[in-house]
């Protein structure tokens, strides 16, 4: 994230400065751009448009090619349940309805308070503990519907939460 002091620009310069050594491609400058910020903003587009030789349009286009990226600041908290197979078939679904339900959220996206993002996640790497959810990218396995709802409320009544 951004350092105090540090303009937008100037991150976005450094973040694609430090990438220009290697190959860089549009995929690879907003994968840096959204690995560094969280997401990609509008002047990231501008300057990847820049290091690359290409038109704004050129990279709105593979940007917005990909559903994982996000052009919004993130919210403070991530949940993602793992929706694998492994996952899906020992009782996700039933996780994701009770995370969904504690958030007030109908699908994935951002609760309207935007402190928690929600997102289904392909694998989590964790199929031996499945179903497994992750938390601010802490994993959380074996997870019951009851428990999944008992660490999302945990997070919604964190000091943090309530900033």
């Amino acid at each position: 994230m951004l350092s105090e002091g540090v303009t937008l620009r100037a991150a976005i310069r450094q973040v694609l400065q430090s990438h220009r050594d290697g190959a860089a491609t549009i995929l690879s400058s907003l994968l840096a751009l959204e690995d560094a910020l969280g997401y990609i903003p509008p002047e990231g587009i501008e300057e990847v448009a820049e290091l690359t030789h290409t038109t704004t349009n050129d990279v709105w286009g593979v940007a917005s090619f990909y559903p994982n990226f996000r052009f919004d600041p993130p919210c403070e908290h991530t949940i993602e349940v793992c929706w694998g197979p492994t996952c899906h078939l020992l009782g996700a679904p039933a996780v994701v309805k009770e995370v969904l339900d504690a958030l007030g959220l109908a699908n994935e996206g951002d609760t309207p308070d935007r402190s928690i993002t929600f997102k289904f996640n392909t694998c989590l790497g964790a199929c031996a503990q499945a179903p497994v959810m992750a938390l601010d990218h802490h994993l959380y396995g074996r997870l019951t519907p009851r428990a999944a709802r008992g660490r999302v409320e945990a997070l919604k009544g964190s000091p943090a939460h309530r900033r």
